[in-house]
């Protein structure tokens, strides 16, 4: 994920959503330009977007979820259908990752994949991401340092068990 400095909860998980973006597209646009010579970049790219979204989750569910929760307390809804959201995001990263070749099945997978992910991102954008603003105490900038500290962990882990 990108490396922010100095962004908050908010614009570190936009920032998030935006690089997840880029890389669903190119996927699509390599199955779709070149599918038989795209093999290994289209498995490349999964794996990398599965890695991506893993953590991005995460942080959302350990760290960005309960503090506005806390703070907003009116936002459990969207915030519980923000964790079934996750849910099926998983299920879909699960089944690519058993999969593991590029292919006309993993193509389907990533296209269900990046659809989930975008109807998640406007729900947060337009729902999630006002409440966090506007919920009196909610330090977004202290909770930005938080999410950044997190990822950078879990992306070294991941990165020390592929190694």
């Amino acid at each position: 994920m990108p490396q922010l400095a100095q962004k908050d909860a908010c614009e570190l998980l936009d920032a998030d959503h935006l690089a997840v973006k880029h890389l669903f597209v190119e996927y699509a646009r390599l199955a779709k330009a070149m599918p038989a010579e795209s093999t290994a970049d289209r498995e490349a790219l999964a794996r990398k977007i599965c890695d991506e979204l893993t953590v991005h989750t995460q942080i959302e569910e350990d760290i960005f979820y309960p503090a506005l929760r806390q703070a907003a307390p009116d936002a459990g809804d969207v915030i519980d259908e923000g964790i079934e959201e996750h849910h099926e995001a998983k299920v879909l990263i699960s089944q690519i990752r058993e999969l593991g070749t590029a292919g006309a099945e993993m193509d389907k997978l990533v296209a269900e994949l990046a659809r989930a992910v975008e109807h998640h991102v406007k729900e947060e954008r337009d729902e999630l991401f006002p409440k966090a603003k506007a919920a009196p105490g909610m330090d977004l900038m202290s909770l930005g340092e938080q999410l950044r500290d997190r990822q950078r962990e879990l992306e070294a882990a991941a990165s020390s068990t592929d190694a």
